[in-house]
């Protein structure tokens, strides 16, 4: 179907003419049950909804905030908000009291629809008496008025409203890895451009499942899952939780799955908790055994019909990637940011290299500065930040070019390779400048650690902080394990210290015994790692812990 020129509500009129009948979403509502929303249904409850917010009489183009984890709600009354006239504005279903304040009073929010969310208690002060609240089915309890009520109470909103491509369509705040979270203003020109350029780029059709999982708040899941949909006509299915995540897999049975590196890790870590590394090597060697290996873990993860699987929104390691194409899962790299709704660069299947984030997607034009920045130009590129015309003007170039903040190289096949970020290269005391990133993606090869952090400003050398693997945390105080660790992680670091300059080299590696988690703001939303957090929780020790001079520390 030739989406061309078509922005969203178009693609929304089009499925209603054609797939009124054909399932759209399926929703877990606990207990094993689900309700499925046809394309019919869906619109049909967008449309009421849109009613109930026209007859509000709110300011044109009011911003109206929505903060849930994902649901079918979510998707509709994205839609309801854009039928209506106004503006979305999601927010993350992590955030604390202090964040939704600073969110929903800058944005100036006039309604928040408030759905299903883990601590819903602690986020409550942050929200404004002056703000209305609409409950989905899933929300926590509440005395708010409710999705069903008012979908049984008000007629749809009748015939094709119709919004210009210029139009702001949604303010998405950024994660936030420093400082307070930045409105990006995204114009529905810019996600009709993402949304139809990624669908066509990736050959997907209206025969391909989704689990929708990751936050819906952040544009990965926005451009590609929710936008997607939208464009290709696919089927998408939703998560109950995290204890039932194995089977929402297996009833959505998904053909295209996007993770982030985090979760990537986790699985395997889960694949290797049941099967030795050295033993799935072993059975992956041996012909014809091999296929039927492949096939049972893939099974095993819920993976088994997946033709396209995604990695973003942070670097994902060498080993890990390698990992998963052994299994004959080819994983796809990806790269964008808010500021660009996730549209800039993709690997193509049989066109990737490890380390590097593919070619530039159709539209975008890129280039490398001077100061070796990446500098990105497309239609999906934002409007810029909402009230904030200095942060604008500093994020563009005179050209017009967006300033990405990711140091990169590119390749004779034009594929893009990211060195790490401008503003976390950090100095030695000798004078000496280390990116942490590559280092870090090297240290990510050890089966043991789930996340790492290299630091060292203004010391002799760098030295990496490691978070253990979840299911191996609990024999930190077992010494037969520590020594086993520590023995690990000596060669561990003679056999990165070999791959890189002598200024890089790592004088040591400590093991924290912190979680590291979104609820402690060590991560951001998109469990991206808060550098300037960890490095500030650990900074008093930092100076003993050189001063010990030995290769593997424990906190």
């Amino acid at each position: 179907m030739d989406t061309t020129n078509k922005l969203p509500l178009d693609m929304l009129y089009h499925w209603e003419a054609t797939k009124a009948d054909s399932p759209y979403m399926t929703q877990p509502i606990g207990n094993g049950k689900v309700v499925e929303y046809t394309w019919g249904r869906a619109i049909d409850e967008a449309r009421r909804m849109a009613s109930y917010l026209k007859s509000l009489n709110l300011p044109e183009k009011s911003r109206i905030g929505l903060i849930s984890k994902n649901c079918a709600q979510w998707i509709m009354t994205d839609w309801a908000i854009w039928l209506a006239g106004h503006i979305s504005v999601p927010l993350y279903p992590t955030l604390n009291a202090d964040t939704v304040n600073y969110i929903l009073n800058h944005a100036e929010c006039e309604v928040l629809f408030v759905g299903k969310l883990d601590d819903w208690d602690s986020m409550k002060p942050g929200v404004p008496d002056s703000v209305r609240c609409i409950s989905y089915p899933l929300s926590p309890p509440n005395d708010f008025e409710t999705w069903d009520d008012i979908v049984a109470k008000y007629p749809p909103l009748e015939g094709q409203v119709h919004r210009e491509p210029e139009e702001l369509a949604t303010i998405v705040y950024t994660s936030g890895s420093t400082g307070r979270p930045k409105g990006v203003m995204l114009s529905f020109e810019n996600m009709a451009f993402a949304a139809a350029g990624g669908i066509e780029t990736l050959g997907v059709g209206p025969e391909e499942r989704m689990l929708s999982y990751l936050p819906l708040a952040h544009v990965f899941e926005r451009t590609f899952v929710e936008l997607g949909s939208l464009y290709a006509g696919f089927h998408l299915y939703f998560a109950e939780s995290l204890d039932t995540f194995v089977q929402d897999l297996q009833r959505a049975q998904p053909t295209l799955f996007l993770s982030v590196p985090r979760l990537w890790v986790k699985f395997q870590h889960g694949v290797l908790q049941k099967v030795p590394k050295q033993k799935l090597e072993r059975l992956l060697k041996i012909p014809l055994v091999n296929k039927l290996i492949k096939k049972k873990v893939l099974k095993g993860l819920g993976l088994d019909k997946v033709k396209l699987a995604g990695s973003g929104s942070a670097p994902l390691s060498n080993d890990v990637l390698d990992w998963y194409r052994n299994l004959g899962l080819e994983l796809l790299e990806g790269y964008g940011m808010s500021e660009n709704f996730a549209y800039s660069h993709m690997n193509k299947p049989g066109r990737t290299r490890t380390g590097y984030v593919g070619e530039a997607l159709p539209g975008v034009e890129v280039k490398i500065s001077e100061q070796g920045e990446v500098l990105v130009k497309s239609p999906a590129t934002m409007m810029g930040y909402y009230k904030d015309e200095e942060k604008t003007k500093e994020t563009f170039t005179e050209d017009g070019f967006l300033k990405t903040g990711d140091k990169g190289e590119i390749d004779e096949m034009g594929r893009l390779k990211l060195t790490g970020r401008i503003k976390e290269i950090f100095k030695t005391s000798k004078g000496k400048y280390i990116a942490p990133a590559p280092i870090e993606n090297r240290l990510m090869s050890h089966d043991a650690i789930e996340m790492v952090c290299v630091s060292g400003a203004n010391q002799t050398q760098p030295h990496a902080l490691v978070l253990l693997g979840e299911e191996i945390r609990p024999k930190m105080a077992d010494e037969s394990f520590r020594k086993e660790i520590e023995e690990s992680f000596t060669q561990l670091i003679k056999d990165v210290n070999k791959t890189v300059d002598p200024h890089e080299q790592l004088a040591f590696i400590t093991v924290v015994s912190d979680e590291w988690s979104i609820e402690n703001s060590f991560l951001t939303p998109t469990l991206k790692l808060k550098r300037n957090v960890v490095e500030d929780a650990y900074q008093e020790k930092v100076d003993s812990w050189y001063a010990k001079k030995q290769p593997v520390i424990w906190q």
